[in-house]
This record gives structure tokens, C-alpha cells and sequence, in this order.
């Protein structure tokens, strides 16, 4: 049989026998489009467009990987490597082999049940594997009769691989027949052929080649990142065994990996948690580790901690179904509740519970080293890439499990006890004695807001290069503390738009907390009481959505601050940020544009010719960490608008001030009046 791109087929035939189904399924084909009247605006029933079978994937891949970046290429590996580990974790696989070919291309092998190859019940004319291969939602895991627990839980993981591949073969063992399959960016081509009778083989080989289309001419699997990937599946599951495999080609001089290695972790993340920490002092021993297996595997958990002597910041790696969860979750979350509890519990029980009246569990993970996985039917995750548990059952889970295991942990070694008690009321009172120097040193008022951890402070000593982030809403809020620099960068969010001051009475302005919050943030009073010297901050910062709201919300605050603050503008201290409203993609090129006429400007210049992918922010919470970082928080990259006022024309300013802002709609009415066209001319764009 041709194959131009992988060609190779192990010599595992037994005969050759071929055989083929009958005719090749037809390749779908679009809906009609239809003819209808046309409206004014030339928007009618042909304006739909439906976009059938795996076109969907390959038109917006970031909806499924979540970008087309070197972080979603290799997610495509994931997918395929997490279908092999659910076989194993089912009991059904005992080896996966992972092969990295000269040609780029990856292949995933496993020894389970192979995927089915008879005709599906739904779709006589096409076998089940090629339904699995080339339609979404399509899959053995949305019941639990095919796998008690696993990680695919959308049934796209698998066609998204097959869509965004320029080539993908399948190669399925079953009865001692192989069969397989070849697809070119989702299309098969051909029919699933019988290629002939094997021997000692079952399972299923999946070989792929990402598509240059979409992630780019240079883009490549990284063998380094693929070797942690596929060694972090053995230590989750101990009763696998990972053989990987990569051409010596791909392999850098200095060999930051090995050529070929066999992962098999019998002691499963106790073992792997003790090769990371080696050498290394630990508050406590011996490990506090523990498994719990539960019949069908839902409620299964494995965790193996360590808290490190030396001071260091630890880290916390979770997972549900052998699924990586970078961003934590309600597992994480059990666990955090269940070690807390559990020290608190056994100071009462030697009647030291005063000790543990200011500890937190931030300060009982402090230099915590965790490894924590799950296993639950049905989970939920946020978004399809799956970076954080969302299953509520979760954290009742591991919160029983390790707590009664850390009870008599606790109680089996009273002195190791004893010293991870007074290493966790230490942490607390470093935490509490930082958080006093800072309040004396830099006159901080984050400690007389009424809503704890509002303020997200920076760690600078003085006003000098410090930068006040003034956010609009909690989700941003939470966008931008994950985004900065903690050292000169402090976050202050809002909820909503504030109180309009141009129009509202001194008591709606002295009882409104949201001014109030950002006045004691700020340290240097308002009005006649404004004192510079006293500002903790050398530039405020308005940064709201690239909307119309956004824009509402920094308009209120420009007049907060003309009204009450006019020096701090006069200072030249306020600046508003220019975050992006589009991003725009092609491949492995990524830009954004700040408005639809950046948005154009890009496109006849940057993607002349092409048609990148756009995707609108609705609003900085919406954007990751990352993107917040690299497009309106890094000074490097960032655009700022600083707020100024000519001497000469203060008086003028405040009149616009008053009538733009002022309790007399009827200014507000002659102003639009009089700015018709313009308003016309922006709508026309």
C-alpha cells in the first residue's frame, strides 16, 4: 500500500490478506445555500453559512485547543496519549508506546481493546472508527459502559487530532486482524482497509503529522516537552509502562533527553514526588502519602506531600483521569481544606488550638510539595483544554480521603507532628509580620478596607516605580493580579461602574465604598487634603474594556479624579491603557489591534493576501493572563494614554466636565446634537 508520508509498516503481517468494505462513504458536502429576498443590507438566508463534519475545527482550532501556539500543538499528543491511558487506567492496556519520526510525525501506541471497526449502528455505510475519526461528539465516554472513568469526556479530542493533521493513520489489532485507516485533514482516503492477519498484537496505533496550514511552516513537536508529558502519564498510573522512542536527529547536541527510555512508576507518585525532592531537607517525614481505590474508579484518588525545610516555594501538580490541571480546581481545593483541618484537629488534640487561630491554609502550603490525582465518572472541567476542575464532588472526595489519612498520620509520629505545627504558625507569623512592615513602610491602606484582599499590593518601598492598575470587575481583577509584576504593579478592581460625582451629593460620595476603597488605596487624600508626597503610587492607571461600557466607566473615573484629585492629573500622574479589541492569527503569527481601524491597517499590511483568524475580546476577563501581560501591563510592549490638561484651559475643561458629566441632561442633548455627523461617520465605519 502507498504511503508517501509515514511509509513504514513494521513487518507484523502474518498474511496478506486485503480486504475492503465497499464503496469509500462519501465526503460531506455543504449545505445549499439558498436564495432568499434581500433585506437593505444584503443580509439574508444565504448569509448563513453551516459548517459541517470537521470543518469547524480547522476554521476556529483555538475553540478546541485553544490557540495554535507550540502549547496547543503539543496538546494534540495529549489527546491522543490521554485515549491510551484511559484503556490502561480501564484495565484493558498494560504498555503505551510514544515514537517521534524524523519526519515530524508522532505515533501513539497502545496494547488495549483497539477502537471498534464494525459497522456503526447509526451510520451503516461507515465503520465505527471512522465515525470516532471524523465526527464530533463522537465516542465510548459520555456513559460509563464503556470506561468508568476517563479523560475524554466531549468525544472531540480524537477528530480534532484527525482535523488538524495534513496526515493521520490508525492502525487498529483486533482478533488477530489488523485493520487501518488513512485521513488527510479529516477527510478519509480511502475505505478502512483489513491489511492482513497478526499474531501477538491487539490495540490501537494512532501516527499523525500536524498541519502546516495551521500551526505553521516552523512549527515542531519538542521532544523534551513530549518526554515530560509521556513520563508524567506513567507516574499516574502505576501499572503502566511508557516506552518512548525519538530519532536522534531531533535530539539537541547536549542531550536534554534520552534517544529511548521505559517509564514505569510501581510506587506511582510517591515515587516520583521523592525523585523531585532528593537531597533536599523536609519539615516532616517520612512522605505523607496514600492511595484510595474505589471498585469502577469513580472516587479513586492518589496524593503524595512533602513539606520542604529550606524555605523554598514549593509546588502543587493535580490531575483528574490522568488530565493535567495547571490552574488547580475543587480537588485542590479538598486538599487544601482536608491538611488545615487536619493540623488544626491535632493542636486542639495536644491543646495547642491557639497556636492555630491565624494559620491559613496558605500558610500550611507555603513550602508545600503536592502531587494529587482523581478519578471521577463525568467530570467537569473549564473549557475543553481542561486546565481546571470545576466538579464540585471533588473537593468532598479529597477532602474525606486525605483527611482521615492525615489524622493518623499525624497521630502515628506525635514529634514530626509537632514540627510541621510550629512550621505552619511560623509561616503565619512571617506572613502577618510582612504585612506590618509593609503597612508601616509605604503608609498602606490596604489594612482599613472594609473588603479584605481587595487591594492586591505591590512590594515596592516607595512611590518611585510603583503602578496602580485601576480594573473594571472581579474577572479582569483576577486576569491582571496573575499578569503583573508584584514588586512595582498593584491591582485595585471594581465592580461595575462607580458613582458618577459630577452629579451626586457629598453624602452619596462619602458613603459610596468603592470611591472610599480607591481614595485609601491611593494614601493621599482628596480636595483641599491632597497631599503628592503621600501618593504610593507613581502612575494610576485606568485600564477597562476596549468597549463602549469601558469606555463609560473611564469616564467616570477621569471625572472622579478632575473633581476631587485635579493635581494628581495635573502631576501628571493618571494615564488610561490601551488594551486590544481584536486578535488577529495565521499560522503561528499572532498580533491585535487596538480598534477596527487597527484592525484593517493589519490586514492590508501584516496578512496581506491571507485570511487570518479574528477573535474580539468582550473584555479583559476574557483574555489570558499571558495576553493581559504582553499587550497592556508589560511597559516594554504596552500603550499608554496619560491624561493631561493645558493650564491655560482648565476653566474650559471643567465646563466640558460639567456638561458632559453634570445633572443637566439637556447640555448632554445640544452636545450629540451639535457631534450628528460625526456620530454618523463612526456608525458608517
Amino acid at each position: 500500500m502507498a504511503d508517501d508520508l509515514f511509509g513504514d509498516d513494521e513487518g507484523r503481517l502474518e498474511g496478506a490478506e486485503t480486504r475492503a468494505p465497499a464503496a469509500a462513504p462519501p465526503k460531506p458536502a455543504r449545505a445549499p445555500a439558498r436564495s432568499g429576498t434581500l433585506s437593505e443590507t444584503g443580509y439574508d438566508a444565504s448569509a448563513i453559512e453551516v459548517l459541517e463534519g470537521l470543518e469547524p475545527v480547522r476554521r476556529r482550532p483555538g475553540m478546541y485547543i485553544g490557540g495554535t501556539d507550540e502549547r496547543a500543538l503539543h496538546h494534540l499528543f495529549a489527546e491522543v496519549i490521554d485515549n491510551a491511558m484511559d484503556e490502561a487506567v480501564a484495565g484493558h492496556a498494560t504498555f503505551i508506546d510514544v515514537e517521534l519520526f524524523e519526519d515530524g510525525s508522532l505515533a501513539v501506541t497502545d496494547n488495549g481493546r483497539g477502537i471498534p471497526i464494525d459497522p456503526h449502528p447509526k451510520f451503516p455505510d461507515k465503520s465505527a472508527l471512522e465515525v470516532i475519526m471524523t465526527i464530533l461528539h463522537a465516542g465510548g465516554k459520555f456513559d460509563s459502559r464503556a470506561y468508568e472513568t476517563s479523560g475524554g469526556l466531549h468525544g472531540v479530542g480524537v477528530s480534532v487530532v484527525n482535523a488538524l493533521s495534513d496526515r493521520l493513520e490508525v492502525e487498529v489489532a483486533r482478533g488477530q486482524v489488523l485493520y487501518r485507516q488513512i485521513f488527510s485533514r479529516g477527510i478519509p482516503q480511502g475505505p478502512l482497509e483489513t491489511v492482513g492477519r497478526v499474531a501477538n498484537r491487539r490495540g490501537t496505533r494512532v501516527r499523525f503529522h500536524p498541519d502546516a496550514q495551521i500551526f505553521g511552516e516552523a512549527a515542531h513537536f519538542v521532544p523534551a516537552r513530549l518526554f515530560r508529558m509521556a513520563r508524567s502519564k506513567a507516574y499516574l498510573f502505576g501499572g503502566v509502562e511508557i516506552r518512548w522512542r525519538c530519532a536522534p536527529s531531533l535530539l539537541k547536541p547536549e542531550g536534554d533527553v534520552a534517544a529511548e527510555a521505559v517509564f514505569k512508576f510501581p510506587g506511582g507518585l510517591r515515587d516520583y514526588l521523592a525523585g523531585e525532592i532528593e537531597g533536599k531537607d523536609l519539615v516532616a517525614e517520612p512522605i505523607f502519602s496514600g492511595k484510595v481505590t474505589k471498585e469502577g474508579g469513580h472516587g479513586s484518588l492518589e496524593w503524595a506531600i512533602a513539606w520542604l525545610a529550606t524555605g523554598e516555594d514549593g509546588f502543587s501538580s493535580s490531575y483528574c483521569n490522568t488530565i493535567p490541571t495547571p490552574e488547580g480546581g475543587t480537588h485542590e481545593q479538598g486538599l487544601r481544606i482536608a491538611l488545615l483541618r487536619g493540623l488544626r484537629d491535632h493542636a486542639e488534640r495536644i491543646g495547642q488550638s491557639k497556636r492555630m487561630a491565624q494559620v491559613t491554609s496558605d500558610d500550611v502550603m507555603a513550602t508545600c510539595t503536592a502531587m494529587l490525582s482523581v478519578f471521577i465518572r463525568e467530570p467537569e472541567f473549564q473549557g475543553q483544554t481542561k486546565d481546571k476542575l470545576a466538579t464540585l464532588e471533588a473537593a468532598r472526595i479529597v477532602e474525606n480521603a486525605v483527611r482521615d489519612a492525615f489524622d493518623h498520620w499525624l497521630a502515628a509520629s506525635p514529634q514530626q507532628a509537632l514540627r510541621l505545627l510550629d512550621w505552619s504558625v511560623d509561616r503565619a507569623d512571617e506572613r502577618l509580620r510582612r504585612r506590618l512592615e509593609k503597612e508601616v513602610s509605604r503608609k498602606t491602606a490596604t489594612r482599613k478596607l472594609r473588603l479584605p484582599g481587595k487591594l492586591a499590593d505591590c512590594s515596592n518601598a516607595g512611590a518611585a516605580g510603583s503602578e496602580l492598575f485601576i480594573v473594571e470587575g472581579d474577572s479582569a481583577g483576577g486576569s491582571a493580579k496573575q499578569a503583573r509584576n508584584r514588586k512595582t504593579q498593584a491591582i485595585l478592581p471594581l465592580r461595575g461602574k462607580i458613582l458618577n460625582v459630577a452629579n451626586a451629593t457629598r453624602d452619596k460620595l462619602n458613603a459610596n465604598q468603592q470611591l472610599a476603597d480607591l481614595i485609601l488605596a491611593l494614601g493621599c487624600g482628596i480636595g483641599t487634603q491632597f497631599r503628592e508626597d503621600d501618593l504610593r503610587y507613581e502612575k494610576v492607571i485606568v485600564m477597562t474594556d476596549a468597549d463602549v461600557d469601558g469606555a463609560h466607566i473611564a469616564s467616570l473615573l477621569v471625572t472622579f479624579f478632575w473633581r476631587q484629585m485635579p493635581r494628581l492629573i495635573e502631576k501628571g500622574h493618571l494615564y488610561l491603557s490601551v488594551p486590544p479589541l481584536y486578535r488577529l492569527r495565521h499560522g503561528s503569527k499572532s498580533v491585535y489591534a487596538r480598534d477596527d481601524a487597527h484592525k484593517n491597517e493589519l490586514l492590508e499590511t501584516v496578512f496581506k493576501g491571507k485570511k487570518p483568524e479574528i477573535g474580539r475580546f468582550k473584555g479583559l476577563g476574557e483574555m489570558m493572563p499571558a495576553e493581559l501581560k504582553e499587550t497592556t501591563m508589560d511597559p516594554a510592549k504596552r500603550m499608554l494614554l496619560k491624561v493631561m490638561v493645558d493650564h491655560e484651559s482648565k476653566q474650559e475643561t471643567s465646563d466640558t466636565v460639567e456638561r458632559l458629566m453634570g445633572n443637566k441632561p439637556e447640555a448632554r442633548f445640544v452636545f450629540i446634537q451639535e457631534r450628528a455627523a460625526f456620530a454618523g461617520e463612526l456608525i458608517d465605519l
